[in-house]
């Protein structure tokens, strides 16, 4: 434990030196008056990392004045005691992280509130979403309509094919002039079940079946049809006819000859002459009502064998028996 002595200049003293000798300064007599009042100094413990303190001085009440010359004294000491720190070339380590490229990022500056809209703003907005939507379905189903359309049976005239109130889905691009004309695919096919306008009543649309082809001599006898005075072979299975036509007609170029399947019950090419292709407006694809009528509408068998039901009831002959 150190101790504390009023410090008097001596010249023969080295400044330098911490450690006093043991005469130099008398202890000071507490009840002398000098410093009699002052309450004890703290305890000064020394510190392990400090060496320059000597240990050997005795601890006694001072003056507040000598304290402070002391004190002086001390760190004027260590001053002098402590090398010179080296002049060492430090590295940076591999392992340290190199910030000399880093940049902060700008902050975003907070979005601008947008202004409420009025009660007119949202309603036009409305609006004009609305006209937008109702826009583009028009053009959906115009875009729709120039390749399909739909068409309803009435009558009778194409039992047992087609039925009264089936509903058919009609191809419109088959028969375009641009298709046929110019990349010379589609066009008319014998046995095709067509949509046209006929001749002798053009607001309405009808359905037949193509018969005989542009150039050809087609006749009717007993209800047996001769194409160039050769049997037609009807794979279609037609309900025959009865009636007999009175001459052979030749069909013209750009013409086509049509009948119904129901032959006794139709208003067709044997009435009033051959159909002009342009009055074709499409041919019958695919039939979807009623649902026991799906199905494609083909040229060369019954239009009951390519429906969805006889497809189901070739696999599942249950299916078939319970429908019967």
């Amino acid at each position: 434990m150190s101790q504390l002595f009023n410090n008097q200049p001596d010249k023969d003293r080295d400044p330098k030196s911490n450690t006093p000798p043991d005469n130099e300064f008398p202890p000071v007599n507490p009840s002398s008056g000098r410093g009699a009042d002052l309450p004890p100094l703290p305890d000064f413990d020394q510190d392990p990392d400090e060496d320059h303190l000597d240990t050997s001085v005795r601890t006694s009440e001072a003056d507040a004045s000598d304290l402070h010359q002391f004190l002086n004294q001390q760190r004027s000491s260590t001053d002098a005691d402590e090398p010179a720190p080296a002049d060492f070339d430090y590295k940076s380590s591999p392992a340290e992280a190199n910030f000399s490229n880093f940049t902060l990022e700008p902050l975003e500056d907070e979005p601008t509130p947008k202004p409420e809209e009025s009660r007119w703003q949202t309603a036009w907005s409305i609006v004009r979403e609305v006209g937008e939507t109702i826009i583009l379905t028009l053009i959906i189903f115009f875009l729709i309509q120039t390749v399909v359309r739909n068409f309803r049976v009435v009558g009778t005239s194409m039992v047992n094919n087609l039925h009264d109130g089936q509903y058919l889905i009609i191809d419109k691009v088959s028969y375009n002039p641009l298709v046929t004309e110019y990349l010379g695919i589609g066009g008319p096919q014998r046995g095709d079940v067509i949509v046209f306008v006929p001749p002798s009543n053009p607001n309405e649309d009808y359905v037949k079946r193509i018969i005989g082809l542009p150039g050809e001599e087609v006749n009717i006898v007993n209800g047996q049809v001769f194409i160039n005075g050769t049997k037609l072979d009807e794979p279609f299975e037609p309900v025959p006819g009865t009636y007999t036509m009175p001459s052979s007609i030749i069909v013209p170029e750009g013409d086509v000859f049509v009948l119904g399947d129901n032959r006794n019950n139709s208003n067709d090419s044997h009435n009033w002459g051959p159909l002009p292709i342009e009055n074709i407006v499409g041919r019958a694809w695919v039939s979807y009502w009623p649902p026991d009528q799906w199905g494609t509408i083909p040229r060369d068998i019954p239009s009951e064998d390519a429906t969805l039901k006889h497809f189901v009831g070739q696999f599942i002959p249950s299916a078939s028996a319970n429908n019967e």
